[in-house]
C-alpha cells in the first residue's frame, strides 16, 4: 500500500517587544534566572494583566502580511493545565476567536510553487521554563520568559513532505524577520515549530491520527523529525497495529521521536473567557494605520524583481529569502538595464555569499558595499574588464585596496586592469599562437574541440587575462576556417 503523509505546522514566534505581554517585565534574554518575572507574571494575589498594544500590532501586521482576516473584535481565553513552570495554572491564550484568521504563504519547493493556508494566528503568553540540568535529579524553575509574547501560527494540514514543511517554515521564519516582529533566533527559542503529522492511504481523503511533535528548534530536525515519524507510523500501520494521538519528542542523537504524554484535545484545558481581559477591539482606523507603515512584502518584492531585472523565479526567491539580502540587491541593482541586474543577482548568490560564510559574516556586515558591487558589475557588462579579472577586482574591494562607490573604477585603473578588446592588437597576437601551436591547430582542425580551448588559454595567457575572451573566441575561430 502507497501512503501519503499530511502535515500540518503549529509556529510560536516571540514578538520582538521591550515588555511582555501583560506586565512591564523586561523581555531581554539571557538575564539571571527569575530576575525579570514580576508581580503579574509570577501570579501574586491580586494582580491584574494589562495588554501590551505593541504586542497586538504586530500581530495584526502579520494578518495583514498573509491576507487574513484581522477580527475587529477577539477573545482571550484561559487554557488550564498543571506544570510547575505555569506559576497561574493556566496561560492566557485566544481560542474562539482569535485576532488573526485565514490567510496564506506561498512557497517554492524546489521549482514549484505551493500555498499553504493558515488558520488562525493567535496572541498568548510563553510559560517558564525547567531546566533539569545540573541539578542533581531535581529541576529548577526560570520564569523570566513566563509572560513574554507569542504569536501561534496555526497551519492548515495542507503539507505532504518534510521538504513542503521545511520550505514553509523557512518562508515563514523570513517573514515575521522582514515585518519586524520576530528576531527569528532559533537557538534562544524566539521561532519554535510543532509538527502534527499522520499518514493515510494514498486516494484516501479521510485523515489519519496525528502525532504532535513539540518544539523542533531548527529546519534540520524539523526534517528529520517529519521523515523518521512518517516511517514510524506506516510500519507500526503495515504491522497490524495503530497510531495513537499523543504528543512527542525529537531526539537529534538518536534521530527518532518518542513519546512524552498523551495528545490532549482542546476539551482537556477547559477554555473560558479571562475575566481580567476586555474584549480586543481593533478599529478600521487601527488597522489602515498598521497597514500603511507595512514594508514591501516578498511575494510583491520577487515579482518586482522577475519584472525589473530580468532574473529567474528562483534567483528572485533567494534574494527575497530575507530582507537584508533583498534590500542590498535592489540597493545595487537599482535602475539597471540591460544584464546588471542578472550579473548583479549571480555575485550576490556566488563571489559575496561564499565571501560573507567565510568571513561569518551577515550581509549587512559586507565589506563590499552595494554601490561598490555595481560599479563592478557594470565594469563587467560594458567590457572593461572580464570576468576572470572582476574576481581580482573584488578581492581587492573587500580587502580595502580602494575606498568609496567608484572603487572597482579605482582598482581597475592603479592596476592596469582594462579589457584588450582592440581587434588590430588581438589578431597580432592570435597569428603568434597559431604559428607557435602548429599541432594543435591541425588537432583542432582534425575536430578536438579542447585544442582550441587550448589556444583561447594561450591568447589569454599572453595578454596576463586581459583579453577579451568572446572576442578572441571569434577571431581564432575565423582565422582556423
Amino acid at each position: 500500500m502507497k501512503w501519503e503523509t499530511v502535515i500540518g505546522l503549529e509556529v510560536h514566534a516571540q514578538l520582538n517587544t521591550r515588555s511582555k505581554i501583560f506586565s512591564g517585565a523586561s523581555t531581554v534574554f539571557g538575564a539571571p534566572p527569575n530576575s525579570q518575572a514580576s508581580a503579574v507574571d509570577i501570579a501574586l494575589p491580586g494582580v491584574l494583566p494589562v495588554l501590551n498594544r505593541a504586542a497586538v500590532e504586530k500581530a495584526i501586521r502579520f494578518g495583514l502580511s498573509v491576507g487574513a482576516r484581522v477580527n475587529e473584535r477577539s477573545i482571550f481565553a484561559r487554557k488550564n493545565y498543571f506544570y510547575p513552570d505555569l506559576p497561574k495554572n493556566y496561560q492566557i491564550s485566544q481560542y474562539e476567536i482569535p485576532v488573526v484568521s485565514g490567510g496564506s504563504v506561498t512557497v517554492l519547493v524546489g521549482d514549484m510553487e505551493k500555498t499553504v493556508r493558515l488558520t488562525r494566528a493567535h496572541l498568548e503568553e510563553d510559560a517558564g521554563k525547567s531546566l533539569h540540568e545540573d541539578f542533581h535529579g531535581e529541576t529548577g524553575i526560570d520564569l523570566n520568559r513566563a509572560g513574554t509574547p507569542l504569536l501561534e501560527i496555526v497551519s492548515e494540514p495542507d503539507m505532504r513532505s518534510s521538504a513542503e514543511a521545511v520550505a514553509y517554515a523557512k518562508a515563514l521564519h523570513a517573514l515575521v524577520r522582514w515585518i519586524d516582529i520576530c528576531d527569528g533566533n532559533m537557538q534562544e527559542g524566539s521561532f519554535r515549530c510543532d509538527a502534527n503529522v499522520s499518514v493515510r492511504p494514498t486516494g484516501s481523503s479521510t485523515f489519519g491520527t496525528r502525532c504532535e511533535i513539540k518544539n523542533l528548534n531548527s529546519f534540520r530536525f524539523l526534517e528529520r523529525a517529519i521523515d523518521f515519524e512518517v516511517q514510524r507510523q506506516i510500519e507500526l500501520i503495515e504491522d497490524g497495529g495503530k497510531v495513537v494521538q499523543e504528543t512527542r519528542l525529537y531526539d537529534p542523537d538518536r534521530d527518532e521521536t518518542r513519546p512524552m504524554r498523551s495528545k490532549e484535545d482542546a476539551h482537556d484545558y477547559r477554555y473560558f473567557p479571562d475575566p481580567d481581559l476586555l474584549p480586543l477591539a481593533v478599529s478600521p482606523e487601527w488597522l489602515n494605520d498598521v497597514r500603511a507603515k507595512l514594508p514591501e512584502l516578498p511575494e510583491a518584492m520577487r515579482e518586482r524583481f522577475t519584472r525589473s531585472y530580468a532574473i529567474t523565479a528562483y534567483d528572485a526567491g533567494v534574494l527575497t529569502a530575507s530582507r537584508e539580502v533583498a534590500d542590498y540587491f535592489d540597493a545595487s541593482a537599482s535602475g539597471a538595464a540591460g544584464q546588471v541586474g542578472k550579473l548583479t543577482a549571480n555575485w550576490i548568490a556566488g563571489n559575496l555569499s561564499a565571501r560573507l560564510n567565510e568571513a561569518g559574516l551577515d550581509i549587512t556586515e559586507s565589506k563590499v558595499s552595494a554601490q561598490q558591487l555595481r560599479g563592478l558589475v557594470e565594469r563587467i557588462a560594458d567590457g572593461t574588464i572580464s570576468a576572470k579579472i572582476a574576481k581580482d577586482v573584488f578581492d581587492a574591494m573587500w580587502n580595502g585596496d580602494a575606498t568609496g562607490a567608484d572603487a572597482a573604477d579605482k582598482i581597475i585603473e592603479s592596476r592596469g586592469l582594462r579589457q584588450i578588446s582592440d581587434s588590430g592588437a588581438l589578431e597580432q597576437i592570435a597569428d603568434q599562437v597559431i604559428a607557435a601551436n602548429a599541432q594543435q591547430v591541425a588537432d583542432y582542425r582534425g575536430g578536438k574541440e579542447k585544442a582550441f580551448n587550448s589556444l583561447v588559454g594561450q591568447v589569454m595567457k599572453a595578454t596576463k587575462g586581459k583579453a577579451n575572451p568572446q572576442q578572441v573566441s571569434e577571431i581564432l575561430k575565423r582565422k582556423l576556417q
